[in-house]
């Protein structure tokens, strides 16, 4: 009898099939967590599957040229238990994208997303990111080209605003302009950019959050999805915006306290399954971890974002020492995890940050 595999193995096959997301459909998803580099990477989107079933997902950011000419499996390959899962791009050039489009839809993604809200100096170079903020026409060239090109829904995720290029505005022109080339989700982090002068983890903090800016662009374009990003730690705060947004995004809290998001599907999805405890939800990445060390990946790759797992609880400081010491030395399994996993007092009762 054929050996069948474990459902997470779908992931090696380049495709994956998928009845794919309409454009309506996306926009049913009130709950995201963001495309954030050296962070969202198949491994922490396969962990914060077993934390939360539908929040919407993305990649970290792949600019066109790594798409056309880079190795696709490494940079686009996904398991088909990461959906709804989002690709995000960067680019300025509509021909370019307008494949890197078609290419997201052959390998099963949900829907497409352009960034226009990164400030780093080498996105500047490129000429996509945040400076494309004062390019609306451009923005709208690309969104028209890859609408054109695949069925997947377009989405444009981007700031209030760049340097000086800041008032309310500046932003819903670029809106409107974009929006008339056929996008109709918008991402909206709450922050301008300074493109000089501070660095990009500084442009997630220096700059003040005008939450109030993106309410009044919902109340301005109200056929349009908005969704609100930057500086939203809980769910009791995302839910609080949706009095005045369609959606919230989740940036670096998702990162850092993972296990906030284990009431996501409850309080925003409707189901009510109970719920993973931190312990369930490591015992769950074991068959995961094995079959990728077992193909010669080397394990801090995967346990590097499981570290904040069991953030602010007894056994924190212990899970974390062992899995960053243990998990770089040759040879190293998922013994690695289950010896620091028994180092964790278990809980009584779930507990919920």
């Amino acid at each position: 009898m054929a050996r069948l595999l474990p459902r997470f193995m779908m992931e090696f096959c380049p495709t994956v099939s998928s009845q794919g997301l309409t454009a309506r459909s996306i926009q049913g998803y009130p709950l995201s967590v963001a495309p954030m580099m050296d962070r969202t990477d198949r491994h922490f989107r396969y962990f914060l599957r077993q934390i939360t079933r539908y929040t919407l997902l993305y990649t970290e950011m792949v600019t066109s040229a790594a798409i056309l000419h880079g190795d696709r499996d490494h940079l686009l390959g996904f398991s088909a238990l990461e959906k709804p899962l989002v690709l995000q791009v960067g680019g300025d050039c509509p021909a370019e994208l307008a494949e890197c489009a078609r290419i997201a839809a052959d390998w099963g993604y949900d829907a497409i997303n352009l960034n226009v809200g990164c400030p780093s100096d080498r996105v500047q170079e490129g000429n996509f990111g945040a400076c494309l903020m004062r390019q609306p026409e451009r923005v709208a060239d690309c969104v028209a080209a890859m609408g054109q090109a695949s069925p997947l829904p377009i989405s444009v995720k981007h700031r209030i605003g760049v340097d000086d290029c800041d008032r309310y505005e500046d932003m819903a022109h670029f809106v409107r302009i974009v929006s008339q080339a056929g996008c109709q989700q918008f991402t909206v982090h709450a922050r301008k950019a300074w493109l000089q002068g501070l660095s990009p983890k500084e442009n997630r903090d220096i700059p003040p959050l005008r939450y109030d800016a993106v309410h009044q662009l919902k109340q301005e374009f109200p056929h349009l999805w908005i969704e609100i990003n930057g500086g939203i730690q809980t769910l009791e705060q995302a839910q609080e915006q949706l009095q005045w947004v369609d959606a919230v995004m989740i940036g670096r809290a998702a990162y850092d306290q993972p296990y906030r998001l284990v009431q996501a599907d409850q309080a925003f999805f409707g189901d009510g399954r109970s719920q993973p405890s931190r312990h369930d939800i490591a015992v769950a990445m074991l068959p995961y971890i094995d079959a990728w060390v077992s193909r010669g990946l080397k394990l801090n790759k995967i346990t590097r974002h499981m570290l904040h797992l069991f953030a602010g609880q007894p056994g924190s400081r212990v899970w974390k020492q062992i899995l960053t010491e243990q998990s770089c030395l040759p040879g190293s399994g998922v013994e690695v995890v289950q010896t620091a996993l028994e180092r964790v007092p278990l809980p009584t009762v779930v507990q919920i940050e």
